[in-house]
């Protein structure tokens, strides 16, 4: 049986909404009840995993996955601009900010470069490579491009070229040897059809 991970991002953070740097905050107003809403078309999963941040673990119990916390599945580290505004950083930091949107490798806020980012999260789908059976985990929105960076084998510097909204899901399939980014239609599931946990 081939493998399966579904990623879905967590739902929408102050953060977020302010084209912020996340610093562990919840979930705004809102949006448990759309995570809720997504739940309702999951379907047969076996295994869950979240992130440790407060919006992905809110997300997940949301969902009802009853997922583990898997620090792999963490947000990037931006270090000493995490809790600020991009727009506010690039105020004071135009150079670091043109810097850090420029080379996938830099990491001018001290914290997690692009490129150690996507080293990470391709280890943690390459532990998962010959694993069967469905994971559904949640996580961040720069987790799911760098996995998508890894499942398609593009440059780094493609990160910046991939926008993934809150409570967005992504599919990838394994044949044991590589993972596939799967595009598909979303299908309601039937009461009798929600599994895992």
């Amino acid at each position: 049986m081939p493998g399966r991970i579904s990623l879905i991002c967590h739902g929408a953070t102050a953060a977020t909404r302010a084209a912020g740097f996340p610093d562990d905050e919840p979930l705004e107003d809102g949006g448990l009840d759309q995570a809720r809403a997504l739940g309702r078309s999951l379907r047969r999963w076996d295994r869950a995993a979240t992130s440790p941040a407060p919006c992905a673990r809110q997300t997940a119990e949301a969902l009802l996955l009853n997922a583990a916390v898997d620090p792999a599945l963490r947000d990037c580290d931006y270090g000493r601009w995490s809790g600020r505004k991009l727009a506010e950083v690039q105020a004071v930091q135009p150079a670091a900010v043109a810097t850090w949107l420029s080379d996938p490798g830099a990491a001018p806020h001290g914290g997690e470069s692009i490129v150690a980012l996507i080293r990470r999260v391709s280890d943690w789908m390459a532990d998962r490579l010959r694993d069967d059976g469905h994971i559904i985990a949640v996580t961040h929105a720069a987790v799911i491009r760098a996995a998508m960076i890894h499942a398609l084998d593009a440059p780094p510097g493609a990160f910046w070229r991939i926008d993934v909204e809150p409570l967005a899901l992504v599919d990838f399939r394994s044949d044991k040897h590589r993972w596939a980014l799967r595009a598909g239609l979303a299908k309601p599931a039937r009461p009798d059809q929600r599994t895992g946990g």
